[in-house]
């Protein structure tokens, strides 16, 4: 399981770097769903260090409340399985 997180972390920063790149070159982007997407499979903290090291989608209301959803879930579900498992 920690190597996933690594894996999915990593891929997730970097995702996040591919597509600042392609906005400031005003090529084709990676969609917000598939940002969102891995942030939801355990790619938050990749997802949130992207955010801030290249300053990509935190002026952008609507992505940053869809990935305040994603957490709270995350959170939830955390709690739940170390309560209950």
């Amino acid at each position: 399981m920690i190597y996933f997180l690594l894996i999915i972390n990593f891929i997730c920063f970097v995702v996040f770097y591919v597509d600042k790149k392609r906005a400031i070159k005003h090529q084709r982007r990676i969609s917000e769903n598939t940002l969102l997407s891995l942030m939801l499979l355990g790619g938050t903290i990749g997802g949130v260090l992207g955010m801030f090291i290249f300053r990509h989608k935190i002026s952008k209301k609507s992505f940053l409340l869809k990935f305040g959803l994603i957490f709270i879930i995350q959170v939830v579900l955390m709690y739940f399985f170390k309560k209950y498992i």
